[in-house]
């Protein structure tokens, strides 16, 4: 079965420094990657689109369950309604930076190649991910 990258929630308006809307999805890895896109000033002083990868810190995403958990000690850990991965001061990791894409559908295809790679590496690799 082909693994691809989840949707979790879409914030039109996010807490992120962005005008445009953020998109969450979780990965086979456990992992909830954040997509969002940003202005930045090209080399002649002009005004491009940048597209943003990133992974949330505080969460992270049962593939098999789709569900959305806050890690913490106990047995049980916290389920999280999916519109809390967008909060403010929210702690991200920005991965990967592309000023080569163009829309949000681009974006996705890159990191549904990912989610593939990494159910390729689990089948090469039991438990690893």
């Amino acid at each position: 079965m082909k693994r691809l990258a989840k949707p979790i929630h879409v914030a039109n308006a996010s807490y992120l420094p962005t005008p445009f809307h953020v998109e969450y999805l979780g990965m086979p890895n456990g992992k909830i990657y954040i997509i969002f896109s940003r202005y930045h000033k090209t080399e002649k002083g002009h005004s491009g689109i940048e597209f943003v990868f990133a992974v949330h810190k505080e969460y992270i995403f049962d593939y098999e369950k789709e569900i959305v958990i806050k890690p913490g000690n106990s047995l049980h850990p916290q389920v999280i309604f999916p519109e809390l991965v967008d909060k403010p001061d929210l702690q991200l990791e920005e991965i990967k930076i592309e000023r080569n894409i163009r829309s949000y559908a681009e974006a996705l295809k890159l990191l549904n190649q990912e989610a593939e790679d990494m159910d390729n590496i689990r089948q090469i690799i039991p438990n690893a991910g």
